[in-house]
């Protein structure tokens, strides 16, 4: 008897060991694959200015699929001396879940992000982003589906050529589902690998979301100290669309500064998810997982987007 307790004690011991280990250290985002990218190459980000002022060849269509609505302290620091004259509280703040459709001439059609699934319309018990985290989302009372990827994708005259995400969160997942499998799928470096507690609530999500897809293609960007952005990518290689490095948010939170045939437009991504932020200095709030990297990119974007009035800026969950 005493030996069987000894044995059930130590068992016990060793599970307490083990789940505490995986709480400290948490999970990483993703279980799915990943690989360095061979799209694009990394240039100087000062090289991206040469052309910004020429007509581009990339048509771009910015898609609203999703109305929704999240706590405003995730997207706006509610402690920063503007927000707290402004007299900001926190609440539910009316936001969108958009993917952009970059047409390029002989690139084929990408897309930036990817909106929402068919199923969290048609089918909400059977969508990637479903059951417990789904509910406390709030996913179906506060989410209304306006038009989910794959209904757009259904409509378009030629296939995906790739997915171009501005990082993992499941808000810029949600839509992955529909993606054809095998398409190419790009996100900036560290996305994947980055470990945490709140991702042992969320990697099944993603790892389901991503089920069936080519592996994450991760851009190869050279690090800046002094350039606009910590670094950025020529994907196509003529200067039509550009990945930037702008981390904080996450470690490879990306935007993309893309030459439309209408002028340049920057889609900042979640490095500011508000009109109100963005246009009052005031970076976004508990989302971020790097608070001063991520007022650090913000501060890039807003001075890069002063410096060049021409260029149309996208934010993240607001336009």
């Amino acid at each position: 008897m005493k030996n069987a307790k000894r044995i059930v004690l130590a068992a016990v011991a060793v599970l307490f060991v083990a789940v505490a280990t995986l709480v400290l250290v948490g999970a990483a985002t993703t279980s799915h694959p990943h690989q360095r990218s061979t799209l694009g190459a990394a240039r100087p980000s000062v090289e991206l200015l040469a052309r910004l002022n020429e007509p581009g060849p990339v048509e771009l269509e910015s898609i609203a699929s999703a109305d929704w609505a999240v706590d405003r302290s995730g997207l706006v620091n509610l402690g920063h001396p503007t927000a707290k004259s402004a007299g900001l509280v926190d609440g539910d703040e009316p936001i969108q879940v958009f993917f952009h459709a970059l047409r390029h001439p002989t690139k084929g059609l990408y897309i930036v992000d990817t909106g929402v699934e068919n199923a969290l319309r048609d089918a909400p018990e059977q969508a990637a982003l479903s059951g417990l985290l789904a509910d406390a989302m709030k996913v179906k009372e506060k989410m209304q589906v306006k038009e989910p990827l794959g209904a757009w994708l259904a409509k378009q005259p030629g296939p995906l050529s790739g997915v171009l995400l501005t990082h993992l969160h499941l808000d810029h997942l949600t839509g992955m589902a529909d993606v054809p499998a095998g398409t190419p799928v790009y996100a900036g470096p560290g996305e994947t690998t980055p470990r945490s507690f709140f991702n042992l609530l969320t990697q099944s999500i993603t790892d389901r979301a991503l089920s069936g897809k080519a592996a994450i293609s991760e851009w190869t960007y050279t690090p800046e100290t002094n350039g606009l952005f910590e670094g950025a990518v020529d994907i196509f290689g003529d200067g039509s669309v550009w990945a930037l490095w702008v981390p904080g948010h996450t470690p490879g939170s990306t935007a993309y500064l893309v030459r439309s045939t209408k002028g340049p437009v920057l889609l900042v991504g979640d490095a500011s998810h508000t009109r109100w932020g963005w246009e009052h200095d005031v970076e976004p709030g508990t989302f971020t997982a790097d608070a001063a990297r991520g007022r650090q990119s913000f501060e890039k974007l807003r001075a890069f987007a002063a410096a060049h009035p021409e260029v149309a800026v996208r934010l993240g969950h607001q336009h």
